[in-house]
Formats: C-alpha cells, structure tokens, sequence
C-alpha cells in the first residue's frame, strides 16, 4: 500500500524549512530547518542546505512509513520575494534522491490581492 505525505517546502533567500505532514496536513511528522544541518550562518540558504535538510526528512519520513509525497514550494510571498530561494530546486532533487516518490509539486507563495506597502520608502532601496 502506498502511504502519501506533504512536503512543504519553505525557500527564503536566508532560511529553509522542509516539514512533511500527513495527507490532510494537520499532522507533522518531520521537520528540518537549514540551520539544522549547517554551522555558518550565511549557508542556511544554499542548495547544499537544502540538500541536506531534504535527506534528513526522507530518512525519517520513510521510517515512519511515507514512501510518495506531494510536494508544496512557497516563498515568502506578500509583500516580500515572490520567487523561492536558491534551496528550493535542490530540496526536490533531495527528496527525490532518497528515494521518496513524487506526485504533485505545487507553488503555494502567497499573492497579494492588494496588501500591504513594501518595505523601502518611496525611493526604494537605495544601494
């Protein structure tokens, strides 16, 4: 029989998040962060992180008896990034690699319908 989870995928420009939950969503199994598995700061982000993070949560994930997942990708979203972050692509190749097959990979980033103000003034960024 095969048994079915969630991956959602969390891709910031500074962070990762991996957490798989059952089918419904309500129950988390596992969860990785990039900082879990990196020591400098400025590497939670990177691919390597994220590859990591993803071989971490499969490894649990399988004990528990999840062998096919639906992957979820979000980016911050808002009034923020609407792109994911550079882990967001190797996280799937990951989770792929260990073995976990997958059905669905969708984008869930947030869009706003006319939010809030962007942060940066009226000049914007000024680098």
């Amino acid at each position: 029989m095969v048994r079915w989870g969630i991956a959602h995928i969390y891709a910031s420009y500074n962070n990762i998040v991996i957490t798989v939950t059952d089918i419904t969503g309500a129950e988390t199994i596992t969860k990785a962060t990039g900082g879990m598995v990196v020591k400098q700061a400025k590497d939670e982000a990177s691919p390597y992180a994220a590859m990591r993070a993803a071989e971490k949560v499969a490894e649990i994930a399988k004990e528990k008896g999840i062998d096919s997942i639906h992957v979820r990708v979000r980016a911050p979203g808002g009034n923020k990034s609407v792109s994911p972050g550079p882990g967001a692509q190797a996280a799937i190749r990951g989770l792929a690699r260990a073995g976990l097959r997958i059905g669905r990979i969708e984008d869930v980033t947030p869009v706003p319908h006319d939010g809030t103000k962007k942060k940066g003034g009226r000049r914007g960024r000024r680098v």
